[in-house]
């Protein structure tokens, strides 16, 4: 491997933040399409293909969109540069000069042009919801965190406005396009996976406190609010009712789905407990908690796309 090659796929590597990606992006998809692959009649060739175009796809919108336009925006605020860069902190891929800020916009610029004009070509071609979920998912990377919406640097607006309806719509994309409907079953996994993913970002958000307040404009996510409403020790209390959310369509699914609703509650007290335990000024651990929240992110992913 040539020198060149390998900073190519070092720069791109660091770009996906491929754990994110698998723990929210990926398992909301794989939760959707194992209920076809064992409970349909869909070719499992045809499921095979439209699993690795929603993962290729989600890395585009997730792992290269979002992260470029959030590493950008970050990086000009200031916040990265003082993060404790664990698992927070951005990408480092402007920080260690791997990619330069101009550069960076670029990509993600262009890129949009290139989903949005896949998804004028869906429209044409009549597959609406490829459209849809295209258009949402640009919305999500744009609108979180380029000017002059930058929601992620409003309490509640980012993770409502454009994560949820993005992670959301794409724990739907699979059966939607496959059977051309979006069966209840769906939106249950569709939802719970949401909030999985809320409750583990605002985690993630929590050692990069003090460098939020330092950015200009200051980031006053919704972690920074609760600190600045009730103290340091309200710094989990925003990851705790997004996992208390998911009560709701737990509720929803324990009649006909007792077995999945006991997978993904166990899986919300399991993170309740975890967080409950953590010292939100301990960097490392809160470090430890979040890529405990990732595996259990997964797993309920998995375990609903099996009990359906």
């Amino acid at each position: 491997m040539t020198f060149s090659n390998a900073g190519f796929i070092k720069k791109w590597s660091m770009l996906f933040r491929s754990a994110a990606v698998v723990s929210s992006s990926a398992a909301a998809i794989l939760s959707s399409m194992l209920p076809l692959l064992f409970y349909t009649e869909l070719n499992p060739g045809y499921l095979a293909l439209l699993f690795l175009l929603l993962i290729a796809a989600a890395f585009a919108v997730h792992g290269v969109l979002t992260h470029a336009f959030n590493d950008y925006t970050d990086y000009k605020s200031g916040t990265d540069q003082w993060s404790p860069a664990l698992l927070s902190g951005g990408s480092r891929v402007l920080q260690t000069g791997v990619m330069k800020p101009e550069g960076l916009k670029k990509i993600g610029v262009r890129l949009t042009f290139v989903l949005l004009a896949l998804a004028a070509v869906s429209i044409i071609a009549g597959r609406i919801e490829t459209a849809v979920l295209l258009t949402v998912g640009v919305w999500g990377a744009y609108s979180y965190s380029m000017p002059p919406l930058r929601l992620s640097y409003r309490p509640f607006f980012g993770e409502w406005a454009s994560l949820f309806p993005s992670i959301l719509l794409l724990g739907t994309a699979a059966p939607w396009i496959a059977l051309g409907t979006i069966p209840v079953w769906t939106w249950q996994n569709a939802l719970i996976n949401a909030l999985f993913c809320l409750a583990w970002v605002m985690i993630h958000h929590i050692p990069d406190i003090k460098a939020d307040k330092r950015a200009e404009p200051v980031k006053k996510t919704t972690v920074v609010w609760a600190v600045q409403k009730f103290g340091y020790y309200a710094s989990s209390f925003p990851a705790s009712g997004y996992l208390l959310l998911t009560i709701i369509p737990i509720l929803w699914m324990v009649q006909d789905r007792p077995a999945a609703a006991f997978g993904a509650l166990s899986a919300v007290t399991v993170s309740l407990f975890l967080i409950h335990k953590i010292d939100p000024e301990n960097v490392r651990e809160v470090t430890d908690c979040e890529k405990k929240l990732l595996l259990l992110a997964v797993f309920t992913a998995v375990w609903l796309g099996i009990f359906v």
